[in-house]
């Protein structure tokens, strides 16, 4: 007996084998894989040729299987199972999965985006598992190295673009925070009079200028930051009672002044800028995983977001 080259075994004649071997017959396994016989003959033929054995053989009350060919059956119709289990497309149950979700984010991003998740998951999904991760530096990295599988952000990657994809949950203009006894509180802030103010400035990094360091550097204009802090939730407390200003996207702006001696004011006119998007991303690994599909679909509602107009896809192409 000679030993089978599986790569001269062609899988697509295993289902074929398997209805031969069901029904001892050529024209009925014929019939049943809507076949013509010619081709389950010319099947059966090449088998026989691979496996190095007749497989059906003629009695006096018909094919009868061969020794191999009885042996072979049982673990035949299992490995089409299973087979058939590799390659069909993954389910989920909302109801029944509890599989572990984690997420990321600075902590005023997730402080306005995850409740709303957790509050429409705990209804949609009791058994589903979440975990916010300490965000350290780059969201982006952690999600490439497959450390979370969410990261909420308002900054675009600086690597790893073509194995994200992205969807906007939300966008939003800038606003200046004061106290609201600053003296920029009231009246018309010119753009000179913003840039002579002293700043404050949230830097996740730690390092170089901010984004509005470079618009006034296009009008000729130049500001001072005197704190530079890492998180957003400590802005009240260094700017309530100073001099400071920060320049951050509206929402964020609220919920920091919410129940505190603070003011929200736009920007001057001359250094307006687009509104800032802020991102739910996720990794190319996990794009047409259905869970993590399911819960993309979950948040735009728990935000109430119109799906049609959040887009998803690769960063280049967003």
């Amino acid at each position: 007996m000679r030993e089978v080259d599986l790569h001269r075994l062609d899988l697509n004649l295993l289902p074929v084998l398997q209805v031969l071997l069901q029904e001892r017959h050529v024209s009925r396994a014929a019939a049943l894989l809507n076949m013509s016989q010619p081709a389950v003959s010319r099947a059966l033929a090449r088998l026989r040729d691979t496996l190095d054995d007749p497989l059906l053989v003629r009695t006096s009350r018909g094919f009868a299987l061969s020794s191999r060919a009885e042996a072979l059956q049982p673990h035949l119709i299992e490995l089409l199972q299973q087979m058939e289990h590799l390659i069909q497309q993954p389910r989920f149950d909302p109801l029944t999965d509890s599989s572990l979700i984690r997420l990321t984010g600075l902590d005023l991003e997730l402080a306005l985006y995850f409740p709303h998740l957790v509050k429409h998951l705990r209804q949609q999904a009791p058994n589903l598992r979440l975990e916010t991760v300490r965000q350290e530096l780059d969201s982006f990295l952690m999600l490439d190295q497959d450390e979370v599988h969410f990261s909420f952000s308002g900054l675009q990657p600086a690597s790893a673009e073509g194995s994200l994809h992205r969807m906007v949950i939300d966008e939003m203009p800038f606003r200046c925070v004061m106290s609201d006894q600053h003296p920029l509180a009231q009246g018309v802030m010119s753009a000179e009079n913003f840039a002579a103010a002293p700043h404050g400035l949230v830097s996740i990094t730690g390092k170089g200028p901010g984004s509005m360091d470079a618009v006034l550097a296009a009008h000729g204009l130049e500001r001072q930051v005197m704190l530079r802090l890492s998180s957003f939730m400590s802005v009240a407390d260094f700017c309530e009672d100073t001099d400071l200003i920060f320049t951050l996207p509206l929402r964020l702006a609220e919920r920091i002044c919410h129940n505190r001696r603070l003011c929200l004011r736009p920007l001057p006119a001359a250094l307006e800028q687009p509104p800032v998007k802020f991102y739910l991303y996720w990794h190319s690994r996990y794009h047409r995983d259905p869970r993590i599909i399911w819960i993309r679909e979950q948040l735009l509602v728990a935000l109430n977001l119109n799906t049609s107009n959040n887009t998803t896809g690769g960063i280049s192409s967003s």
